[in-house]
């Protein structure tokens, strides 16, 4: 995935979903049923990569918001 543009979370958990369900369903040669489970694990890390990002901005939020909140006890009025 590296030389195509990273999807979008929602785009990966859609595709992702549609990897399970195929899987299983069954019905699949091993071969298949390998190159899938692989799409399946980098679309699972693409998720997992957006999630991060995503706690990592709430995080920084968070902290700025309790920061903003400790420096209002400070104030004169």
């Amino acid at each position: 995935m590296a030389d195509e543009k990273a999807p979008s979370y929602e785009q990966a958990r859609e595709e992702l979903t549609e990897v399970v369900r195929r899987l299983e369903t069954g019905g699949l040669t091993l071969e298949q049923s390998i190159e899938l489970w692989e799409r399946g694990e980098k679309l699972a890390a693409v998720c997992e990569e957006w999630l991060q990002g995503a706690r990592v901005k709430l995080a920084a939020a968070m902290a700025r918001r309790a920061d903003q909140a400790q420096g209002s006890d400070d104030a004169p009025f």
